[in-house]
């Protein structure tokens, strides 16, 4: 990567929950799965690996050789669904690290990744992959320093266990909240810790608090209403809604967010070629969508 770019800056590839759900309906905040790029210092950042990791994929092939650390929250298939369309990581002289917390029936993401490519599921197995992967376990609330980055994470509230991030680096910080289900007796503490005075929260608002308390309660999912509650609370710069419900179309989206900026003014809705800058610097455009550029 270049030495004088992306200081600190996020790039949304995927930011819908559950399935993809491309169509007339879905053109302006994307239909693609989870997938979050921060690009840090001279690091480069993946959060989960669902169908815009495809999409990031692609951009990346006119910046051969790549290395990028690719962190998962968890193996739900629309967090790791796009790995194996992810066409750098057939390429040689690419080297990708790879994270994720052991899952509680013991199995590591190296295999979980590997068995999403094993017949019947796929007909290209993992090891075809010619780029240098390289695994990592983490442990739940264990810090992993690259440079002077520092990602910690935590548990979530969600069916099967995930781990939400938070990236640090230079007095800046973004947060990465994702898949997790708000707590009726309060906040979440573990939430709560990653979130604290996040200059970026990035939050699982899957529903509206209507729809959560009608027929949704246990699903492993949040709403935007809480998504306020608590960005308030951890006294967050930026909020961004995150993990569209595939059934809430383009509409549906812009009224949620209109809501939303009336009870917490610095919150956006996550659509897939939004850009948040942390840190100031030139941001080349590699990316083949719309960019929507924010500055913290």
């Amino acid at each position: 990567m270049s030495n004088t770019h992306h200081l600190f800056t996020i790039h949304f590839w995927g930011v819908r929950g559950s399935i993809a759900c491309p169509g007339p309906e879905t053109v302006r905040y994307g239909g693609n799965t989870p997938c979050v790029e921060m690009r840090v210092g001279h690091e480069r950042l993946i959060f989960d690996g669902g169908t815009g990791l495809r999409v990031l994929g692609q951009s990346l092939l006119s910046q051969m050789p790549v290395k990028a650390h690719i962190f998962f929250t968890h193996s739900h298939w629309d967090h790791i669904q796009g790995f194996p369309f992810f066409s750098p990581a057939f390429v040689k002289n690419n080297r990708f690290d790879i994270y994720g917390a052991i899952s509680p029936n013991g199995s590591t993401i190296e295999k979980r990744l590997t068995d999403q490519m094993t017949h019947p599921n796929f007909p290209v197995p993992l090891r075809v992959m010619q780029a240098d992967l390289r695994f990592y376990d983490l442990e739940v609330g264990e810090s992993v320093k690259i440079g002077e980055i520092t990602i910690e994470n935590a548990l979530l509230n969600h069916p099967g266990e995930a781990i939400g991030y938070r990236v640090n680096w230079r007095g800046y910080s973004a947060a990465y909240i994702t898949d997790t289900e708000h707590r009726p007796e309060g906040l979440d503490p573990n939430v709560f810790r990653l979130a604290t005075d996040a200059d970026v929260m990035i939050y699982d608002a899957t529903y509206t608090d209507e729809e959560y308390y009608a027929t949704r309660m246990g699903w492993g999912h949040s709403t935007w209403q809480e998504a306020i509650k608590l960005a308030k609370a951890a006294n967050v710069k930026k909020l961004v809604i995150f993990h569209h419900d595939p059934l809430h179309n383009d509409d549906f989206l812009d009224r949620v967010g209109e809501l939303a900026v009336q009870q917490y003014k610095n919150t956006i809705m996550a659509r897939e070629g939004l850009v948040i800058s942390l840190a100031e610097s030139p941001v080349p455009n590699p990316m083949p969508l719309q960019e929507v550029k924010i500055s913290v």
